[in-house]
């Protein structure tokens, strides 16, 4: 999965800043239903990480039925959180 195809299929543009609130809500709706239907666990793994980085991701325990894809989720997600946490430090000084 690469970001740029990702966006340009859900939001029309592979320019995250173009991206209008209207094509962001419809994207997001459009990938939460993908979501849903996807049943390759890479692939879901990628929309869910995504998702999250935009704030939507369902639940780790509705979104993955293993617990291995639950436990990288849940790492992804305190990766997240460090480099959102570094980069709040970066800028405080």
């Amino acid at each position: 999965m690469e970001l740029d195809d990702q966006l340009r299929r859900y939001f029309g543009s592979d320019d995250f800043a173009a991206i209008t609130p209207a094509a962001m809500e419809a994207g997001i709706e459009k990938m939460l239903v993908d979501f849903g239907l996807e049943k390759d666990r890479a692939r879901r793994f990628g929309l869910w990480s995504l998702l999250h980085m935009l704030g939507s991701a369902p639940d780790l325990d509705v979104a993955f039925k293993h617990a291995e894809d639950h436990d990288a989720a849940r790492n992804f997600m305190d990766m997240m959180a460090k480099a959102h946490d570094g980069i709040d430090a970066g800028s405080a000084g």
